[in-house]
């Protein structure tokens, strides 16, 4: 199985990072003008270009000043650059050829990228180019200012009612949105929702997202976040993400996920039984959303049913939120980040910085398994 794991720094790392004991995590994040919901053409050909020129398909190394690591992972690491061109701040992942190829992450590293570059929602990061030398892939993105909302639950310990809720919400409609494409995202958790400078999310790391028309059959995803199908190696569909939904809003309520153990195999066993120990100062409402959401059965769980995404956005937790006005980010968001400027890095941790230089030329045996980069 693959994992992507858990731990306790800043931004998830990894095309569908292979499980560590410290937890790989890295940040995509939001520029200035991220919101503009332009076509991927549009984006890196427009008179703001971040590259070269408008002519220029490909971006170079050459075109961006590295400043700092937003976050380090198996085979990578993802900084904080700017642009020479528009002096714009991005997010760059950098992957190492040998070790995507060696951790059997070719298929999960190129559905990212295909992926992200067919999607356009204010909630989802953009993808604003992609480019490879003879060592690494760089993937250049929104930089998202106001880091994890896992580094906020992490220092309140858990959310008030209306806090999860907003979240939430945001994440349905960004599911929605990503399921009218056929589109599952498998790696839902705190670690992979960024904030943006007005504390709005961006789900980031879509490095397990998979075009899926009907049902696949990958057991990858977060231990602590997997659906039972998937762990019984069942096929399975959109509905693992619906699952995902009902471990997050446990989460972000109760301050630990709905199973847990240090032990994965035991893990999963809990997870399959399905007995749920709820804390005594859950809302009675939450409580009856999340029995929906985490069930076992298909044929119960909502988000998989005939009304779909409506059941869970009509049920009775969720009313009072006006969804139209929160897709066009009007509503306030309940924590808003603390940012000095554009480029401003304090919402993330602090890492090393020794690593290999980049744009070194070594014998470029992989460049065929990602022609699109």
């Amino acid at each position: 199985m693959q994992h992507s794991s858990r731990g306790g720094h800043s931004h998830q790392l990894s095309n569908g990072s292979v499980a560590s004991s410290n937890g790989d995590h890295h940040s995509r994040t939001n520029s200035a003008n991220g919101s503009d919901l332009l076509s991927q053409h549009q984006r890196t050909n427009s008179s703001n270009q971040v590259g070269p020129s408008p002519d220029s398909k490909k971006f170079l190394l050459s075109d961006f000043t590295i400043c700092r690591t937003l976050g380090t992972g198996s085979f990578g690491r993802v900084h904080l650059v700017q642009s020479k061109h528009n002096n714009k701040y991005y997010a760059m992942k950098v992957l190492k050829k040998s070790e995507v190829v060696r951790l059997k992450q070719v298929e999960h590293t190129n559905n990212e990228k295909h992926i992200l570059e067919q999607v356009q929602h204010p909630f989802l990061v953009n993808l604003w180019g992609t480019f490879q030398d003879s060592c690494n892939l760089y993937m250049v993105m929104d930089y998202v200012v106001g880091g994890e909302l896992f580094s906020i639950l992490r220092k309140t310990q858990r959310f008030p009612d209306h806090v999860a809720k907003f979240y939430a919400a945001e994440v349905i409609l960004a599911f929605e949105y990503l399921h009218s494409k056929d589109i599952i995202y498998r790696d839902l958790k705190p670690e992979n929702l960024l904030l943006d400078r007005n504390g709005h999310i961006k789900i980031t790391d879509f490095g397990f997202a998979k075009y899926v028309p009907d049902i696949t059959w990958t057991l990858c995803g977060t231990p602590d976040y997997l659906a039972p199908e998937i762990i019984q190696s069942k096929g399975y569909g959109k509905a693992v993400d619906w699952y995902s939904l009902g471990v997050l809003i446990f989460e972000m309520l109760a301050g630990y996920p709905p199973f847990y153990d240090e032990d994965h195999m035991r893990l999963y066993e809990k997870i399959l039984a399905g007995r749920i120990k709820y804390p005594s100062f859950f809302d009675s409402d939450a409580k009856d959303l999340l029995k929906r959401l985490l069930t076992s059965d298909l044929t119960k769980r909502y988000g998989n049913l005939k009304g779909g995404s409506k059941d869970i956005k009509g049920h009775v937790w969720f009313k009072g939120v006006d969804w139209d006005r929160l897709l066009r980010r009007e509503i306030q968001a309940p924590y808003v980040p603390c940012v000095n400027g554009e480029g401003d890095a304090s919402n993330f941790d602090v890492y090393p910085e020794e690593r290999e230089p980049y744009g070194k030329p070594c014998n470029d045996c992989y460049r065929e398994k990602f022609p699109s980069f």
